[in-house]
């Protein structure tokens, strides 16, 4: 999941190494589901409250993440473990093997299907501006001397 969670639960007590990056988990999500028909019958101020509350507890959530995963993947490395990243050829395995579940997923499941070409539209969107803002930044920043 990441080195905070996974130093919390005590894998490094039992993995010696610690493997990234993992494309199928790119960062942590937070989802609200809501009853439809019962949201359709909030009054406006209480669906911006449900919106602002659901943001906010995302938003949250991550910044949390990012402060502590930095620190307890230091001390998971002070205390032995080893990290290794992943080699391109298994990535490409890895994603080449779940892009063929999402088509047998897609093609036996319409309710599937509907969202996951939804959220891969925007999947490839997203990813060609993040190579433009977050790559070239995270980039740069790798390389600064902080």
């Amino acid at each position: 999941m990441g080195p905070y969670d996974d130093e919390k639960l005590g894998f490094h007590k039992v993995a010696q190494f610690y493997a990234y990056p993992g494309y199928w988990e790119g960062g942590p999500q937070l989802d609200l589901h809501v009853n439809i028909k019962a949201y359709e019958g909030l009054s406006g101020e209480y669906k911006a409250i449900i919106e602002a509350a659901a943001a906010f507890a995302h938003v949250d959530m991550q910044a949390k993440y990012d402060g502590r995963n930095a620190a307890a993947l230091k001390r998971l490395v002070a205390g032995g473990t080893k990290l290794f990243r992943f080699p391109k050829d298994f990535l490409d395995s890895a994603f080449k093997e779940s892009m063929a579940l999402y088509s047998e997923l897609s093609a036996s499941n319409p309710a599937w299907k509907k969202v996951y070409e939804d959220y891969a539209v925007f999947r490839r969107d997203v990813n060609l501006w993040f190579r433009f803002t977050e790559a070239g930044f995270d980039d740069y920043m790798q390389g600064a001397k902080l």
